[in-house]
């Protein structure tokens, strides 16, 4: 069923665990993230980057999520990941998107708050949910690159000022993590966690999540992170398993045999997220 990303995770946070919520490019992606969560009885955010949406196009992914969500009663929120161009943010919402993300955090606080108190009025008023960053996340997430120079980690006040100006229904911070592959191990502030936690009224997001150890990803679960974003990993699991197929099977051209394991791989490193997550069984109707 396709529910709002306020919704989602609201349950979440009133429950202690996070969702996933997993960037999707293509149908065997969505299928196999809608299988894992369906499998595992875990409410779940499939979320589509701008770039995402350019490749594939808008009505043809909102077309294969709301399939998806009428064929699993699990709960499902479609959402904009890092919307930085209001004319495609307008896209998403007219298109069917339940959820919207408004990065702004390349501005200056004011700049931030204004540009996303506007998202929300308009948003919220047909029923969209709306996530804001606040702070600078580094690595690149398709046309966002923000160098280690650059990235800022988010400050507790400013976050609490943040969400009382914008109304804003979920934030996400930048706490040490970061878009892409990891050069080394993270080190994620757990503590700035969960200080914001305590002074902020909404759920919290992590973003740039794919790498991080398994044990600092539970302790951000219980410092107060409720929705985490995966990518990478979903990436490397799907080219992982066809560049494996392909080299056993080199003469082979039908796409749904090359595709099939991706999606078993996809499916299963999906499963693992939610596990770690702590949103399996938790699906409601």
């Amino acid at each position: 069923m396709l529910v709002t990303g306020k919704q989602i995770l609201q349950h979440a946070d009133e429950h202690g665990y996070a969702v996933g919520a997993f960037n999707v490019n293509n149908m065997e992606i969505i299928q196999a993230i809608a299988q894992a969560a369906d499998d595992l009885r875990a409410p779940v955010i499939l979320q589509a980057s701008q770039g995402a949406i350019k490749y594939a196009g808008v009505e043809y992914i909102t077309s294969l999520v709301k399939t998806t969500a009428q064929r699993i009663d699990v709960p499902i929120a479609l959402h904009l990941d890092h919307g930085t161009d209001f004319n495609e943010i307008m896209s998403c919402i007219r298109n069917g998107f339940t959820s919207v993300m408004i990065d702004a955090s390349k501005h200056e606080l004011e700049e931030n708050i204004r540009l996303t108190k506007e998202i929300v009025r308009i948003a919220h008023a047909v029923g969209v949910s709306v996530e804001a960053e606040l702070g600078k996340i580094g690595g690149t997430e398709d046309q966002i690159v923000v160098s280690d120079a650059e990235a800022t980690y988010t400050d507790p006040e400013e976050a609490r000022i943040f969400v009382e100006e914008t109304g804003v229904d979920s934030l996400a911070i930048a706490v040490g993590t970061a878009h892409g592959v990891y050069k080394g191990e993270p080190k994620v502030d757990i503590d700035r966690i969960r200080e914001i936690d305590r002074v902020v009224s909404v759920p919290l997001v992590l973003h740039g999540s794919s790498g991080v150890p398994y044990d600092t990803l539970e302790k951000a679960v219980g410092a107060g992170i409720r929705k985490i974003n995966i990518d990478t990993d979903i990436r490397a699991s799907f080219a992982g398993a066809v560049k494996s197929f392909v080299a056993e099977n080199p003469e082979e051209i039908d796409p749904r045999k090359i595709l099939k394991p991706a999606r078993a791989a996809m499916a299963e490193t999906v499963k693992e997220k939610i596990k770690v997550f702590g949103s399996d069984a938790k699906a409601w109707k």
